[in-house]
């Protein structure tokens, strides 16, 4: 057991100690005057004292670096789990003059253990622009060259608005009404940018929707205005303007912090490391402001779908032979690029004879740099009650097409439907005989007898005609009466569709926020705010009557000073919506904050009910 247990330490130490490797990356083969990266990875998430290499050469200058990047990932692939780290020095590096030159090895310390690079071999060929590369080399060789003057910069602390901005481009400030624009947030720098606190800029008018991006930036060398700079695109954005005139991206601020190089008087502290050591500078880093001019869109149709881009339709009924009282399904499938999200659904006009239910939505659509790209799916399910021949006639959709600046329309084909007949009774009990097939019988009532009837008075006490006989008629009428007012009644409310979705709004309201409770219990903060903002917004639409395609904020507003009297109220609700659009980028809230702002929209939704039941 022993050998066994010091066979398995042996095996635990070798795996770990080829685990944990130090490697150097460069290109093979450069230009003069070309600018590269040199990187240096060490596959361990705690590493020290790291010593790069010696690039005192008259073929390299070093512009930048070492930048410091961290990975690690954590995976479970059939109950077992893997876990990787690395750290990454980077050095942005011009390439001066040609030949064959040799990097050094670089240095670090792992958990006390020295680790060392291999040497690399780079070999830089005549570029391009002969021209270019001498005068590069020229100034790189001149005492006041680029690295001389970055030093000086860094060792002064005066990091000015050339070293270190962020751009803000679109790339359309001319549109129409609901086109979608790409908002590109770049950093430019030459310090040492080791953090960067993101910010979301205030898009009042907007319709916003983030790009994913990379949370691992990773920079990379470009020329902007005659200067080479270490470049990342820190965030995107694509906008769906949702009025018309002149709209103003306003400038935001980021707070970046820049690890500063100065110099050291402490001649053991130089020594060890290299005559220098970095402080934390922060630095607050202002973007341009943006203005975007809307054009409106020309007369809108009136059945215009909200869709603007360029799309196709397709339509699919199913199936294709069906009888009465079973259910048939139309899929109407609308594919492009444009504001999938905010297309209404379309309007079917089916015959008065067919009971409808509630469409299913199903949005296929991805968020790409050019706008919204994929399908959205509306899936119509229809139940005839009778048999014979009906047509569903064709459905329009109309949308504006970016390319010619005018109003398209698709239409999916007509369908002639020949319903057979079904069982004799339906979906809940409905019949489904058509009404030829319904007869009046006469021959269900038969006399008894007929010509003269002889009576005579009973003088005996009797219970026909006494005042029990008389309460047990009166009673169960009374009582049958009110049975079948109260079951009418509610038979005439169920048919009310309206008038049931506003009596159960508040149980609806309910059902979603214990979704967002969920939520709230595992912090998960977009989901949280994207469930309670559904909740508000479906609540509205069951109490106000306010169809699902028809909701935004103007109409709503409308709608609640119709019913309500108390303008704060009113003002509540909004700004809960307009908290919950909002909470979704702004940066991470404790529990507390979310779990009181739960409570406060549950007040909000009952205060709204009392008021309307009033």
């Amino acid at each position: 057991m022993k050998r066994l247990f010091l066979f398995c330490c042996l095996c635990l130490v070798t795996v770990w100690l080829h685990a944990q490797t130090f490697t150097a990356k460069a290109p093979d083969e450069v230009e003069e005057g070309e600018v590269f990266r040199v990187q240096f990875v060490v596959t361990t998430d705690n590493p020290s004292a790291f010593r790069g290499p010696n690039f005192d050469s008259e073929g390299f200058e070093v512009l930048a670096g070492p930048y410091t990047s961290s990975y690690s990932s954590y995976q479970v692939i059939n109950g077992k789990s893997t876990s990787s780290s690395s750290v990454t020095y980077t050095y942005t590096v011009s390439a001066r003059k040609k030949g064959k030159y040799t990097i050094p090895e670089a240095q670090v310390t792992v958990d006390g253990k020295k680790m060392t690079t291999k040497p690399l071999s780079i070999t830089i060929v005549e570029g391009t622009n002969p021209t270019a590369s001498r005068n590069n080399n020229r100034n790189n060789g001149s005492s006041g060259g680029g690295r001389n003057q970055q030093v000086q910069m860094q060792e002064n602390g005066n990091i000015t608005s050339s070293d270190l901005f962020i751009t803000a481009t679109a790339n359309k400030t001319k549109v129409h009404e609901q086109e979608a624009i790409l908002l590109t947030y770049k950093v430019y720098t030459l310090v040492n940018l080791t953090s960067l606190q993101p910010k979301m800029p205030d898009l009042k008018g907007f319709h916003v929707q983030e790009i994913d991006l990379p949370r691992n930036k990773v920079f990379s060398p470009e020329n902007y205005k005659g200067k080479m700079y270490n470049t990342v695109v820190w965030s995107q954005y694509v906008l769906f303007p949702q009025q018309t005139g002149k709209i103003t991206i306003p400038s935001i601020t980021f707070e970046g912090v820049v690890a500063q190089r100065v110099r050291s008087l402490d001649p053991l502290d130089a020594f060890f490391n290299t005559g220098s050591s970095y402080t934390e500078v922060e630095k607050k880093i202002q973007t341009p402001s943006i203005d975007i001019t809307v054009e409106p869109l020309p007369a809108k149709p009136a059945n215009y779908s909200g869709g603007v881009g360029n799309f196709t339709m397709t339509s699919e009924l199913t199936p294709a032979e069906v009888k009465s009282g079973e259910a048939l399904t139309l899929k109407i499938k609308i594919e492009g690029k444009g504001n999938m999200k905010l297309i209404k659904t379309p309007e079917v006009n089916v015959p008065k004879d067919f009971e409808v239910y509630d469409p299913k939505v199903t949005d296929d659509s991805q968020l790409t740099t050019a706008g919204m790209e994929g399908s959205k799916t509306f899936e119509f399910v229809y139940v005839p009650r009778n048999p014979g021949k009906y047509t569903i006639p064709a459905v329009p959709f109309v949308y504006f097409d970016l390319a010619s600046n005018s109003y398209k329309t698709l239409e999916t084909p007509e369908y002639n439907l020949d319903i057979a007949k079904g069982k004799s009774t339906g979906n809940g009990g409905v019949s489904t005989y058509s009404k030829d097939d319904i007869h009046v019988l006469d021959t269900d009532i038969r006399y008894i007898k007929t010509g003269d009837v002889s009576l005579r008075q009973n003088d005996e006490d009797t219970y026909f005609g006494s005042t029990g006989n008389w309460l047990f008629y009166i009673i169960p009428t009374l009582v049958f009466g009110v049975i079948g007012y109260l079951f009418r009644k509610q038979a005439m409310e169920n048919a009310n569709i309206a008038l049931m979705r506003t009596k159960r709004a508040n149980k609806m309201a309910r059902k979603r926020l214990r979704t967002a409770s969920e939520m709230l219990k595992n912090n998960n903060k977009t989901a949280f705010y994207e469930e309670v903002m559904r909740a508000l917004y479906g609540y509205v639409s069951d109490k106000l009557s306010i169809p699902v395609s028809a909701l935004n904020k103007d109409n709503i507003r409308e709608k609640l000073a119709e019913r309500l009297s108390d303008n704060t109220l009113i003002q509540n609700l909004m700004d809960a919506l307009d908290e919950c659009e909002f909470a979704r980028f702004a940066p991470a809230e404790s529990g507390n904050s979310m779990s009181q702002f739960y409570e406060k929209v549950i007040t909000i939704i009952e205060q709204v009910d009392n008021a309307i039941k009033k």
